[in-house]
């Protein structure tokens, strides 16, 4: 028996009372994901702050399923919504950024990559312009070692601060935090809520070069102004994953609604009516054709989640073995 929003709001009783942020019943995903398109989740939070989070967790069902989402720029909501509580950690309560001295900044998981970058131009902070071409947030970049132009936020991360599925507190260190190609070995019910940064010394007109590089080369190559998830696939071994999208001659594929782009083959966007079952499908097909065409079998950096409306499932690679 599938369970209502409200049905799960009622469950928690008086107990949200006492809570400052905001509490919404099947809310629509699409209303907060670059992509505008996917289901409902069954309860959407957005906690004022630390404590008001960790007030929730811990009187939280532990039966009921966790979802956190940032700013939802690599997001691809499923039609068939969200099960649980989807929690999206507010601007005002986790994004705020500051220097603590020296060559080190501290950023809430809410604060946009952007921002921080902004930050640490301000302090003359090197190491951080790459986080200027990145569509998303800190907690995202945490959990998915997210980089471009050559850095990778592993290389400037010193802690972590993170609540647990009880609401109870951690603090990892940089080694703790598993890091790989787009990826953090840390456990999935982990919600990041800050982290301490480190760079080195730099000169404000050569930091602002560099920025005004990353952003010149993102306008010139990328289709920004679209409705887009960003870079679709990771980059296999030895490739890039637009060659092969390429390759495959599926540079400004459709289906439906969704299109690979044809500026950036690597970048899928809503041409304004795509569907989560558009998009999703159009992904798949292209990595079938990859994989028929050169055998590289291209894996997802878009987070696809919730599930499928019955009838309009995604088998991975449309069911190629080979």
């Amino acid at each position: 028996m599938t369970t209502t929003g409200t049905e799960l709001l009622a469950r928690l009783g008086d107990g949200v009372s006492g809570l400052r942020g905001r509490l919404t019943a099947d809310a629509p995903m699409d209303a907060i994901t670059w992509f505008r398109a996917g289901g409902t989740a069954d309860l959407l939070f957005q906690p004022a702050d630390e404590d008001d989070l960790a007030a929730f967790l811990k009187m939280l069902p532990e039966d009921v399923p966790v979802l956190v989402v940032g700013v939802g720029s690599n997001l691809l909501v499923r039609e068939g919504g969200i099960r649980g509580v989807v929690i999206r950690l507010s601007a005002k309560g986790f994004g705020s950024v500051e220097h603590l001295g020296g060559n080190r900044l501290r950023a809430g998981a809410a604060c946009p990559d952007k921002r921080l970058a902004g930050a640490a131009l301000e302090a003359g902070i090197g190491g951080f312009h790459f986080y200027y071409g990145i569509p998303g947030s800190i907690g995202g970049a945490l959990r998915m070692n997210a980089g471009a132009n050559g850095v990778e936020t592993r290389e400037r991360v010193v802690s972590v601060r993170a609540l647990d599925r009880k609401g109870e507190l951690h603090i990892f260190s940089n080694a703790e935090m598993g890091y790989g190609y787009r990826h953090s070995s840390m456990a999935k019910d982990l919600i990041f809520v800050s982290a301490d940064f480190e760079g080195y010394p730099e000169d404000r007109e050569t930091i602002r070069r560099e920025m005004d590089a990353v952003q010149s080369h993102r306008e010139t190559v990328q289709p920004i102004r679209e409705k887009t998830g960003g870079s679709t696939f990771k980059n296999p071994e030895g490739s890039s994953a637009w060659k092969e999208v390429d390759k495959a001659g599926a540079r400004g594929l459709m289906v439906g609604g969704a299109q690979m782009s044809r500026m950036h083959c690597n970048f899928m966007i809503n041409t304004g009516s795509a569907t989560g079952y558009d998009l999703e499908m159009l992904g798949e097909t292209v990595r079938a054709r990859v994989l028929a065409n050169s055998g590289v079998r291209l894996e997802w950096e878009i987070k696809r989640i919730g599930d499928f409306l019955p009838g309009r499932e995604v088998e991975e690679f449309l069911g190629q073995k080979s």
